[in-house]
């Protein structure tokens, strides 16, 4: 799959994870041309399994994804409609596009990112942030509006009720670690800490089939705020989408036949163990 032809980024594949690049000029600012983008990138990777991990980074130096362009507001509806006439907008249509991707997706967040751009972030899988250079901001309710690219609605299975709402009402700058006390990243690091942190976790997944990770995805996606009978029925059937494409089974009887569960060593050292399995595939 060719991943070229963009004008807000530039997407580089090696060994299976995906970088995104965002350069757009002067602050990577969220219109159309970065919503078509995302749009057409999405279509690729929804077909490629041999992509199994994105990594969404920005080459300025002092911001990751800049907020909704403000010129896509201006002209906005001033009469009300009922739930009944609510579209989706482009961009919570583009970013929920993002979050059900059958990739792993990771935020590599070494910037600002406010508005559209923080709600960009929380669409992805998982958010690493480094301290001194990254904050975040919902600044929506100071411009008389609410987060409308999923930030009211995903905030608060981030963050609970509580410090949703304070993220939200605020409109104030939250740095590193107060996001990763607050929930909405998964880990603050140094500046020099965050590339190779990202770039083995992305390569650690990377090993695992494409079908599992997906499996292993959608499950914890679909199960999030369903009863616990519902999200049970959820995990078994996902189990069986990933055993009927994956090479699990062989890994079982693999593991049964060498009586590997019952040695000590692997027990031991099954953080390894698990890479090493990944070479059992008939």
């Amino acid at each position: 799959m060719v991943y070229e032809g963009y004008t807000t980024f530039k997407a580089s594949n090696v060994d299976g994870v995906l970088t995104v690049t965002f350069d757009f000029p002067p602050v990577n600012v969220q219109g159309p041309e970065m919503l078509a983008d995302l749009n057409s990138l999405a279509l690729r990777l929804e077909r490629d399994r041999g992509v199994k991990v994105v990594v969404f980074q920005s080459a300025h130096p002092e911001i990751w994804v800049c907020h909704y362009d403000t010129n896509l507001l201006k002209d906005m509806s001033m009469d009300a409609v009922s739930r009944d006439e609510a579209k989706l907008l482009d961009l919570q249509a583009v970013l929920e596009r993002i979050s059900r991707l059958p990739q792993a997706t990771i935020a590599k967040l070494e910037g600002f990112a406010r508005g559209g751009g923080h709600e960009f972030a929380l669409a992805c899988d998982m958010r690493f942030a480094a301290r001194g250079k990254y904050k975040f901001m919902q600044m929506e309710v100071a411009m008389g509006i609410l987060p409308c690219g999923g930030g009211a609605s995903r905030m608060a299975r981030q963050t609970g009720l509580g410090r949703a709402l304070e993220i939200v009402l605020s409109a104030r700058d939250f740095g590193a670690d107060e996001a990763e006390a607050y929930g909405t990243i998964n880990k603050a690091l140094e500046p020099d800490e965050i590339g190779p942190y990202v770039d083995a976790l992305a390569k650690r997944i990377a090993q695992f089939p494409a079908e599992s990770i997906n499996a292993c995805k959608q499950t914890v996606y679909e199960s999030i705020d369903k009863p616990i009978e519902q999200a049970l029925q959820a995990e078994a059937y996902w189990l069986y989408q990933a055993t009927s494409k994956t090479p699990a089974i062989k890994r079982f009887a693999w593991a049964d036949e060498q009586g590997a569960q019952f040695d000590i060593e692997n027990q031991r050292n099954w953080e390894q163990l698990v890479i090493n399995i990944q070479d059992i595939n008939d």
